[in-house]
Order: structure tokens, then sequence, then C-alpha cells
């Protein structure tokens, strides 16, 4: 199995076209890396790619990766599709990218596939799509050899949504485990995680490798780092530190390879210096790069 992390930063990317933070300038000043908008995509054989999240930033993230080049005819595309975890707008806008594209498929919750409903009718104009139940019972099976299974991690509901919004009720946010028919390799893509869960454990427990929520390394960094006065617990994301945080849960799957992604522009992660990237280090957990591949055996 082939992991290739688009990109690797929160909503809006890095750095952030309307924040001043000490992060961002030093990004501006080409002293940290810039990043792109979370996104991944995954293959079982080489071939045939699918999109994990559809990033704003989706037509600069596949013109840098040469595995999801078209060819060799004029309009061919090794794209099959894409799988969503949520609903959110720095995770679904991308899919505007690949309108007229014919044949696509996309996966995502019921709630999800609801509230895209006007989006999914925009796109069918231009090529027909197939959009179907990510939790669907057993799972499915996706061109290349890969077996996937959705699970809840969060009822985050996007800022866009109207309170009263009709829909399906269900998980507006799911993890994905992708596994190997090949290999029997298993990915744990979790950009989003509100909760830890036993489930989430039981998920991490038989991994090679976690894609988790990174978004904000402590609890407080908001208010910290830009004086807005809002911390993560209202925007659905676990931190990385604290007794509760996903640091101190992930020393618990040791045998897994380890990758923090979706970080806010306010993480102390995005820098390699910071004593925050020394100490996930220690724990045997990494920040990778945009562009980055992960190669499951």
């Amino acid at each position: 199995m082939r992991i290739v992390l688009l990109g690797t930063a929160a909503g809006g990317g890095f750095p952030q076209w309307n924040c001043a933070c000490a992060l961002c300038m030093a990004a501006r000043d080409g002293k940290l890396p810039s990043r792109t908008q979370e996104c991944a995509a995954v293959s079982g054989n080489g071939r045939d790619w699918w999109l994990l999240n559809a990033s704003p930033d989706l037509r600069t993230q596949l013109a840098a990766t040469p595995a999801l080049w078209p060819g060799p005819g004029p309009r061919d595309t090794s794209l099959r599709g894409a799988l969503l975890t949520d609903a959110e707008a720095d995770h679904v806008t991308g899919l505007a990218e690949l309108r007229g594209a014919a044949r696509l498929k996309v996966y995502a919750a019921p709630p999800v596939r609801a509230v895209l409903a006007p989006a999914r009718a925009a796109l069918d104009r231009y090529g027909p799509w197939e959009w179907a139940d990510s939790l669907a019972d057993g799972g499915f099976v996706l061109a290349g050899g890969l077996v996937v299974t959705a699970h809840p991690v969060g009822a985050k509901i996007p800022k866009y949504v109207p309170a009263q919004a009709p829909g399906p009720a269900g998980p507006w946010v799911t993890a994905y485990r992708v596994e190997s028919l090949a290999s029997g390799g298993v990915l744990v893509y979790a950009p989003c995680v509100g909760a830890w869960s036993p489930a989430l454990d039981e998920l991490c427990a038989e991994a090679d490798c976690v894609l988790l929520d990174g978004t904000f390394y402590a609890a407080d960094e908001m208010g910290t780092t830009v004086r807005s006065g809002a911390g993560q617990a209202a925007m659905g994301h676990l931190p990385v530190t604290g007794p509760d945080g996903t640091l101190a849960a992930l020393a618990r799957h040791r045998g897994a390879r380890r990758i923090y992604t979706h970080l806010n522009n306010t993480n102390p992660l995005l820098d390699p210096a910071s004593p925050a990237r020394a100490r996930i280090a220690e724990e045997g957990v990494e920040v990778l790069s945009d562009g980055a591949e992960v190669v499951l055996q």
C-alpha cells in the first residue's frame, strides 16, 4: 500500500492568509516550510488511487504528485474517487476541481452526503459520479485491492450547516481503516478526532500506520497564540498534549508508525526545531512534509 500526504495543514493552510502569528510570519520569511490543506491519497497497486478527503488545494497537490498525473490517454486518470471523513469545507471543496471526470466514486457518511446534496447535483451535471454510504455494513472494496471500513470518531457539524438542517441522523466525522488485500497492511486515517474511544484504540492496535489529527498541540493554543479567546475544545479536535491528549493515547500503540497531520497554523509542531517536535520524536511520533510517501509492505 502506498500513501501520499498531499497536504498536512489544517483549514487555511500554513501560513494562513489572514494570520500574522510568529509561526505564519516565519513561514512567509522562508524559515519554515509552507503546507497545503490536509488531504492524502492511497493505492493498493500503484495504478488505482483514492483520495482521502478533497482539499481546496487539490489542483496544486495533484500537479505535485507524479503518480496522480493524467495519462496515458489525453483524459485518462489513475484517480478513482474519494473517501470523505466529514463535511468540513477544507475537506470537500476540492471535489469541484475534479468536475468533468466521469465515473468517480465518493464515499461519505449519510449526514455528509445529505448536506452536500447541492454540490453533488452541480458536479453530476459535469459528469456522472457515484455517491456511496461509507458506513454501509461490512465496509467496501476499492479498485486496487483495498478493503475499507468507516468508524465514527466525532459529532462536529460544520459551521456552514444550519442548526435545523434536515437530513439523516448519524455521525458527522469518521475515521477510515484501509487494508491491503495483497499484503495485509493496515492504515488508520483519522485527521479529525473529537474524542478518544475504545473503538479508536482497537483500530490503532491493529494498524501498521496511523495518520492522526494533530490540529492543536495544546488545549489553550488558539487563545495563547492569536489571543482569540477560542480553544480547541470548541472546534472538535483533541489536543496532542495533556492527560487526555492523543500523544498519551498513541503511547499505547508503539507497534504502528504514527504520524500527525491536519496541523493548525498555531501549532508549534510546524517548527522542526521546536521543543514540541522534540517531545513527540521522543515518543516515536512523526510530522512529515507535504508530498511525503509512506509504503506499507
